[in-house]
């Protein structure tokens, strides 16, 4: 190799990758002119030279190498030649480093707050590859439209959506996505609402964040429900209002339990999280009697409403409400996928007015491309179709589960009444579920350990969730099995 020639040996290529061929010769050169391994006026290797390396077709090189000479990384040297562009469109800076003395900050002096207060529920990222998992939360992608998705995304690059989306919303929200939850989605709940008693979010704990910011603060005093999700009884805590953990039955919050002195209730009465209880109309009713006569406010969380197979599910505690008192908060990100972050808020015009003002302050507003997509994917009926496959699937395997967790005599604690998507199980006194769920990945399967939904833990936590949203309904049977055996094994250690 000369001096001014790059050798073919930089270039690797992952046959199995996701990412196309083309992309990855193309992120192999972008990367390199970044970090400065290639300079200007290196010649690349021949079309010709570099597929016969990489085993791949010429055509694929030559459309790499175009696409970066249009972008102006590469320039051609001859019909078939290519060289470094002499200015690619980057900037460097290059600063010599003065004599500066180097001591390491300590951060703990100059923190003046923590976020770290809640413990968190650990869900290895590379979850697919175990061969049980039992992850609450997750998708199975088999169910999902992808060309759809495409579709809609393309549809929103068109140039009359991309001229609207490509400026600035301000505090605004994608039009189109809040007609479809006026329309749509809220009466599905028995809600009423006009565009500007709707907030968009970053999905639901975006919402719920921003309520607690309006609603509490120092002296003022909160209701959770106990258990409840960590995230939830985080916020609550950080705001520093004076916070009372209720805990939960068979039908959820008892409001005969609430404190004669309460500002906001915060409750998950459709779907309790995490056990999946459902609060019934009665204790709906006597809830919302008691804030009048108390004068609080309650936050409904409405997730997972959708996956109603076994009974319709009931109307949500903001369709009973008449007087503003319900903050209702809703999600996508549960029905379409959890990478989505895209939830909203609906309440009193005067408190979105608020909610829209500090929203602005934190990150203006959810990316305008992504509102526009998921307006056409619910306006086309794509989302409408994907929650009729989800139910069928999740129906078929809730059965599955329900049985074999009956077989191998694991006690369910807690599911919703008209489906959901996971299972709250009771282990046997003394069980550390954190231990099961560390010993349980050894054997391929993942559970969810109970004691981060506790507001009190006093010693190990004997609960757990297993999800059944993206597992194989074949392997629910051999997967519980397994767990049943754990529990045996860790017996006498617990």
């Amino acid at each position: 190799m000369s001096q001014t020639t790059v050798s073919e040996t930089i270039f690797f290529v992952d046959k199995a990758s996701r990412i196309g061929l083309q992309a990855q010769i193309r992120e192999t050169v972008v990367s390199s002119i970044l970090a400065g391994r290639l300079r200007p006026g290196l010649h690349l290797p021949s079309t010709r030279k570099l597929a016969a390396y990489l085993t791949i077709s010429r055509i694929t090189v030559t459309l790499a190498y175009q696409e970066l000479a249009s972008q102006g990384y590469i320039q051609a040297s001859s019909r078939s030649a290519y060289r470094i562009a002499d200015n690619p469109p980057f900037n460097t800076l290059e600063i010599a480093a003065p004599s500066i003395a180097t001591e390491r900050i300590d951060w703990s002096a100059k923190l003046r707050a923590s976020f770290i207060v809640a413990k968190q529920i650990r869900k290895p990222l590379d979850w697919r590859r175990y061969p049980y998992p039992f992850l609450y939360g997750q998708m199975d992608s088999s169910l999902f439209d992808l060309n759809a998705w495409r579709d809609c995304a393309r549809r929103a690059l068109a140039r009359e959506d991309f001229e609207l989306m490509a400026g600035d919303f301000a505090a605004a929200d994608d039009a189109r996505l809040v007609d479809y939850i006026c329309s749509r989605t809220l009466p599905s709940r028995g809600i009423r609402a006009a565009p500007d008693e709707i907030l968009v979010t970053v999905g639901a704990q975006n919402a719920l964040w921003i309520v607690i910011q309006l609603l509490l603060g120092r002296g003022s005093r909160a209701v959770c429900e106990n258990p409840c999700h960590p995230d939830m009884s985080a916020s609550l805590q950080l705001s520093g209002a004076d916070v009372t953990a209720i805990d939960v039955d068979e039908e959820g919050l008892p409001p005969e339990a609430l404190p004669e002195q309460v500002d906001a209730v915060f409750v998950t009465p459709s779907h309790h999280c995490p056990t999946g209880a459902t609060m019934p109309v009665e204790r709906r009713v006597a809830l919302l009697e008691a804030a009048a006569r108390k004068d609080f406010m309650i936050v409904e969380d409405d997730y997972e409403f959708e996956m109603s197979f076994l009974a319709p599910p009931s109307p949500a505690l903001k369709a009973f409400d008449r007087s503003g008192r319900v903050l209702y908060v809703g999600s996508f990100s549960k029905s379409l996928f959890p990478g989505l972050r895209l939830g909203y808020l609906v309440a009193p015009a005067a408190f979105i007015r608020e909610a829209r003002a500090l929203r602005a302050l934190m990150l203006r507003h959810p990316a305008g491309h992504l509102q526009r997509t998921v307006a056409y994917f619910l306006g086309l009926g794509h989302y409408d179709a994907l929650v009729h496959r989800m139910r069928g699937a999740y129906h078929g395997r809730h059965i599955v589960m329900a049985e074999a967790l009956r077989e191998q005599g694991l006690v369910i604690a807690g599911s919703a009444a008209f489906g959901g998507s996971s299972f709250w199980i009771a282990g046997p006194d003394g069980l550390d579920a954190d231990l099961l769920m560390a010993d349980l990945k050894e054997d391929g399967v993942l559970i969810e350990a109970g004691s981060p939904f506790f507001a009190r833990n006093e010693g190990p936590c004997r609960f757990f969730r297993m999800g059944y949203s993206s597992i194989h309904r074949s392997s629910i049977a051999p997967g519980v099995a397994l767990t049943r055996n754990c529990m045996d094994r860790l017996r006498p250690r617990s």
